[in-house]
């Protein structure tokens, strides 16, 4: 009894996945471009209604990414323009998609097979790791800079909805 359920509990899941070397990177990387770009729109339009919300403009988050390549001055433009939106766009679906094959690699084939409760604790796992990375681990030159525009609040809304989009389009092409 013990045994079936220490098998079951989604900590020894989520070691299982994690221990399992059947998944190539290259493998991950092809799966990680469509679930990285669900995870980009998903969050992009996160972002966009928290900063319309919070701030006043719904492109000024997105635009405040790109403070990466043109320094702090970006978080201050509320208008579209290809200087800000694109980089900024840019860099965020770059982020996704690398974010999305850390998700794959460790937590794809589970999502592709239907295990729900592993692919979405996986999907938690990435966007702790993403949260921890982008905000306490590199230089403030290299976060997304959206806490100059939305609130904390706002702001774990969009982890918790990176959260819930890595794994979607595993477990929609469920085999």
């Amino acid at each position: 009894m013990t045994r079936t359920v220490l098998r079951r509990s989604p900590v020894t899941r989520m070691r299982r996945a994690l221990r399992r070397r059947d998944s190539s990177w290259r493998e991950a990387l092809g799966h990680a471009v469509q679930s990285g770009a669900v995870a980009g729109l998903a969050t992009f339009a996160t972002v966009a209604l928290a900063g319309r919300r919070d701030s006043g403009s719904a492109v000024a988050p997105l635009n405040a990414t790109s403070h990466i390549v043109w320094g702090e001055s970006a978080g201050r433009v509320e208008h579209v323009d290809a200087k800000h939106t694109a980089v900024g766009t840019a860099l965020h679906a770059g982020a996704c998609v690398f974010w999305a094959a850390f998700f794959e690699k460790w937590f794809g084939r589970a999502a592709r097979r239907g295990d729900v409760r592993t692919a979405l604790l996986g999907g938690a796992t990435i966007a702790a790791a993403a949260y921890v990375t982008d905000y306490h681990v590199v230089p403030k030159r290299l976060t997304p800079g959206w806490e100059s525009r939305i609130s904390g609040r706002s702001l774990a809304t969009t982890y918790a909805v990176l959260a819930l989009a890595l794994p979607i389009v595993g477990l929609l092409r469920k085999r």
